[in-house]
């Protein structure tokens, strides 16, 4: 999609994020490579065993530490571009830590960096800086992030769409007869063909497998007179899509779906529509969270929905917000995140309904529009 995001967006994360440094009397904030590296500079680096970190000061302008012979690649990332930020180059033979060390400010204040920055450059970074207390980038970026500015939300609602799409291709097709790698496999192609980058993941869970929730695809073969559970997800220019439809595939005998299936699916599909219509700016996520388990434990139920009902999407398909019980923060304009109850009777079957849910200040819109009713397929 081209240059999705503005390159004159990065120039105002960066100046938020290192307003962010200052609010939190830190003195420092180290950016490793990673989804908070692109989401400030747009620039998707490598990673390895080399050290990238863009520096932003209290005191100081962002520089950006990279190996020479990344440096290149970097300096042509939109928020790095034109020397917008300098890039500091480092040989093979050089010691990076010792070159970030002496660029960080001696005032009193810890270090923010990145949560998922490798333990060797922490370590390494420690070492060289031993007067510097250390603590988590989140504390200034993770607030930033968690609200999609209008940009991003055009990324998330295509790759919702391009989501759709994909699903729809796979529950219209043949499915009887095959292994679940097979349909994971056709999974990901459709996921590309359909508009994402690249296809992220694939569950395919078919009959008591779909009691599983992170069930990895295998060799179990799809039979008619069962559910099938589908998980699917990818990357568009960054951005994730995931979205799960639970459905019965035909047995052809007019019996229609099992009872009991029957019966977690209406369920599972009322908390997932009232959590849906519940969401508004100022519900905490905890109360969101309340709202469907409350319906399913209206119906017996509760101590078999046994995950949270979402987490944030973004540039990562799992971040903040998480919507669980004890997350007293509110709800925001602009949070986008996962509503996606689940019923699960181990041994015989489960269901998932999932949507993404962006708030506005009028309440909850979702993303996508896969039909959410219990759907019997021939899946022939």
């Amino acid at each position: 999609m081209g240059d999705a995001i503005p390159a004159a967006r990065y120039a105002d994360r960066l100046a938020r994020a290192r307003a962010g440094v200052v609010s939190a009397g830190a003195s420092a904030l180290l950016v490793a490579v990673g989804p908070e590296l692109e989401w400030l500079t747009g620039y998707t680096a490598i990673g390895g065993e080399r050290l990238n970190l863009l520096v932003i000061t209290a005191d100081g302008d962002p520089l950006y530490v990279s190996p020479r012979l990344e440096a290149p690649a970097a300096a042509a990332a939109p928020g790095l571009a034109h020397g917008s930020v300098p890039i500091v180059a480092w040989e093979e033979t050089d010691d990076p830590y010792a070159l970030v060390a002496a660029l960080l400010p001696t005032a009193a204040g810890p270090c923010l960096i990145s949560d998922g920055a490798r333990a060797a450059f922490v370590l390494g970074l420690q070492t060289a800086r031993p007067d510097v207390a250390w603590a988590l980038a989140s504390l200034v970026l993770a607030p930033l992030r968690r609200v999609k500015d209008e940009d991003e939300v055009a990324l998330l609602r295509a790759a919702a769409g391009a989501a759709d799409r994909a699903m729809e291709r796979i529950v219209s097709g043949p499915l009887v007869g095959r292994t679940e790698a097979d349909v994971a496999r056709d999974v990901r192609e459709a996921l590309v063909d359909e508009g994402h980058d690249s296809a992220e993941f694939a569950i395919v869970a078919s009959g008591p497998n779909s009691a599983s929730p992170h069930h990895e695809p295998g060799a179990r073969v799809i039979v008619p007179g069962e559910p099938l559970l589908l998980d699917i997800g990818g990357r568009l220019a960054g951005y994730h899509s995931d979205i799960t439809r639970t459905i019965w595939i035909d047995d052809q005998s007019g019996r229609g779906p099992h009872p009991d299936f029957a019966a977690i699916y209406e369920l599972t599909a009322a908390g997932q529509a009232a959590a849906r219509a519940a969401v508004r700016p100022g519900i905490t996520f905890e109360a969101l969270d309340a709202v469907a388990r409350d319906a399913i434990s209206a119906g017996g139920f509760g101590d078999r929905f046994i995950h949270r009902l979402g987490h944030g999407i973004g540039l990562e398909v799992h971040e903040a917000p998480y919507v669980v019980a004890g997350n007293h923060d509110v709800v925001m304009v602009g949070d986008t995140f996962s509503c996606e109850p689940g019923i699960y009777l181990d041994g015989r079957f489960g269901v998932r309904i999932e949507d993404v849910v962006r708030c506005t200040a009028e309440g909850g819109e979702s993303l996508n529009h896969s039909p959410r009713e219990l759907r019997v397929v021939a899946g022939r």
